[in-house]
């Protein structure tokens, strides 16, 4: 296990996440929506176009039209039907218990808490930068287990990440590490530092604003070679 030297260097809270919805995204919805020829519609206004035209529906039917674009094929015909009626009052970026879709629920319910106003449960994400200092080739393979754990050691032992996930901060594999931390960005890398800006749900990683810096282990999950010694 190694020692590292943590700072968080910025901290914001985020409503819409970064390239969430980019102009081929709103134009695919606004043809499921059976707008004719969205590319022709000036990019500074199709995001406006596409709030406007959700709002021609009712708050669940658009809700499934834009469950159907974000998460299909990862669910049935059924449970994304399910979800166009919880999304209205559940936080399903939270509480849906398969962590992989939680990013598109976020993004999902964001676009939709916009076109109705409010209707929709207010998302809320974090967007900070940390330069984490050491022997950071620990981060050379699938960094994402051994940044969670570094962040967890910034936050208290009430924190959500510790109460739910106290095995895999202490093993050797943490697959939900990956869902954790919606996008990973390397800002910049010297030989003893690197930079890192990560975006994720308030719901897990909020309470890091208050670290600022501090020194922590971590380690990288064990690989398939070392399992199998």
């Amino acid at each position: 296990m190694s020692k590292f030297k943590v700072e968080v260097l910025s901290f914001e809270h985020i409503q819409e996440l970064p390239g969430s919805w980019e102009k081929n995204d709103l134009a695919n919805l606004l043809e499921a929506m059976d707008y004719q020829n969205p590319n022709e519609i000036k990019e500074a206004e199709l995001k406006e176009m596409c709030l406007m035209s959700l709002t021609d529906f009712e708050p669940e039917e658009a809700a499934k039209i834009v469950l159907d674009y974000t998460i299909a094929g990862r669910l049935t015909e059924g449970q994304i039907q399910n979800l166009s009626h919880e999304i209205l009052t559940e936080k399903l970026w939270e509480e849906y218990p398969e962590l992989a879709l939680h990013p598109d629920l976020y993004r999902s319910t964001q676009l939709l808490y916009e076109a109705f106003n409010g209707k929709f449960p207010r998302v809320e994400a974090v967007q900070f930068t940390i330069q984490i200092s050491g022997d950071i080739s620990i981060f050379n393979e699938n960094p994402e287990a051994p940044i969670v754990r570094i962040l967890a050691a910034g936050m208290s032992d009430r924190s959500l990440i510790h109460r739910l996930f106290s095995e895999q901060i202490e093993s050797s594999h943490f697959e939900e590490a990956k869902d954790i931390i919606w996008q990973l960005k390397q800002v910049s890398q010297s030989e003893t530092s690197v930079t890192y800006e990560i975006v994720s749900s308030s719901y897990w990683l909020d309470e890091i604003k208050y670290a600022d810096s501090y020194e922590a282990e971590t380690h990288a999950d064990a690989t398939d070679d070392e399992d199998s010694k």
